[in-house]
């Protein structure tokens, strides 16, 4: 494309935009709305406008970027760069959706609307919710005012994922310490691969004997699945992790290097440990967001209460969830969002046409686990913890070729045809 059909694609995809943010300041009433701009909700919208192009869909997403955010972990041990995780959302704004850019501060489902913080009324006929997952930095204590500096890094921020990288080229003796929050996370295997990554890392330039990799987890277990963790056990015996388990990060005190973590369940309940580092990686605690969890659309642990195999809501038939803010019991991850699309858009399309939902969705999840540099376990996974393998080997087992998958093949397959609605 030459310099000036680019300038008139440009031009004619931002009239487009005012245009349509225009007709959204008309038109309070839309046939199916989305909350959120994300994975989830791009796809939906992408999928269903396949289906049928002529469905009224708005999307409610405040955000004008868009992240691809498994790369994060990718950026953090050095080999991605930051700039290739961030298009305009514009640019992944599906062709003939209303993109409302606000957000949304509660819902009326009986009267079929939410509102804005504009103030603004916003009523549907039926209505998704994917607004994703809360990061809960202010949970701990000091550590929003050291993330980015005295060695605490986090690859679940965009702002600070690079600075990962610095910590461990810094890193020279001491302990480096990776945490796990007590709270489900989007890609519970994330807190895991930098650890691997850094393990490999400091392995490769004869560091191993001077820094001690640890894993402080709020969890029970490294893995839920078992054929999986008896591969993660493995690699962490290779690299001489230190494994702690039952234990929350309360508190950073930077100036200091030190974390304070807080012990729960019957072998150390409240028992408070002061631990020094060298660097520390956290992961936040995380929940739906707040004006998810303080609505009449929550459970009772804050989460879009919906059925587990329609994605349905469990007491208003015209609401549908999916993606990380959902209570669908499995991993908050972009693959099982893959499985859970079309289950919500087939049952979602068969209830505008007066039918019974029939599609089903079964909890498959998958965690690409980076277990080094160029190696990688590709974990799949139902509702049950079950393998539901997709290739013919064992996929427990390290492997080169499923590095490459997630470094190069899935990035190019999310911008090019999950968000498209093409699988």
């Amino acid at each position: 494309m030459n310099a000036l059909c680019d300038y008139c694609h440009n031009a004619s995809w931002h009239i487009r935009l005012f245009l349509t943010n225009k007709t959204d300041t008309m038109h309070k009433k839309h046939q199916v709305v989305i909350i959120g701009g994300g994975n989830a909700g791009i796809s939906v919208a992408a999928q269903l406008l396949r289906k049928n192009n002529t469905i009224d869909i708005a999307i409610i997403e405040p955000s004008d970027k868009h992240y691809y955010q498994p790369a994060w972990t990718m950026v953090g041990g050095g080999f991605y760069d930051i700039r290739d995780t961030i298009k305009p959302e514009s640019a992944v704004m599906p062709e003939g959706v209303n993109w409302i850019k606000a957000s949304v501060v509660s819902f009326q489902p009986e009267q079929n609307a939410i509102t804005l913080n504009s103030g603004t009324q916003i009523n549907y006929e039926f209505l998704v919710v994917a607004p994703g997952i809360q990061l809960n930095w202010k949970e701990i204590k000091g550590l929003e005012e050291n993330l980015g500096k005295n060695g605490v890094c986090s690859n679940y921020s965009f702002s600070t994922a690079p600075y990962t990288f610095e910590c461990l080229k810094n890193a020279k003796k001491g302990r480096a310490i990776f945490t796990s929050p007590h709270t489900p996370v989007k890609c519970g295997g994330a807190p895991q691969k930098i650890m691997y990554i850094a393990a490999d890392y400091f392995k490769k330039n004869a560091l191993s004997k001077n820094i001690q990799v640890e894993f402080w987890s709020g969890g029970t277990k490294l893995f839920g699945v078992k054929k999986f963790e008896d591969a993660l056990k493995k690699v962490i015996a290779k690299f001489h992790i230190k494994e702690n388990y039952y234990n929350k990060l309360v508190e950073i005190d930077g100036a200091n290097k030190r974390a304070k973590f807080v012990g729960f369940g019957e072998q150390n309940m409240d028992l408070e440990t002061w631990v020094d580092y060298e660097m520390i990686h956290v992961t936040p605690p995380q929940s739906a967001p707040d004006f998810v969890k303080n609505s009449p659309l929550a459970n009772a642990a804050g989460w879009v209460d919906v059925d587990k195999h329609s994605l349905q809501h469990v007491k208003y038939a015209n609401i549908f969830s999916l993606g990380d803010a959902s209570s669908l019991p499995t991993g908050k991850t972009g693959a099982a969002i893959r499985k859970q699309a079309p289950v919500l858009v087939q049952n979602l399309l068969s209830l505008m046409q007066g039918a019974t939902t029939k599609a089903s969705y079964n909890g498959y999840s998958s965690c690409p686990l980076i277990t080094g540099y160029g190696k990688l376990i590709l974990a799949e996974f139902d509702y049950d913890n079950i393998p539901q393998e997709t290739f013919p080997f064992n996929q427990a087992k390290e492997r080169w070729s499923m590095f490459i998958l997630k470094r190069y093949i899935l990035p190019y397959l999310y911008w090019t045809k999950i968000l498209k609605g093409k699988m």
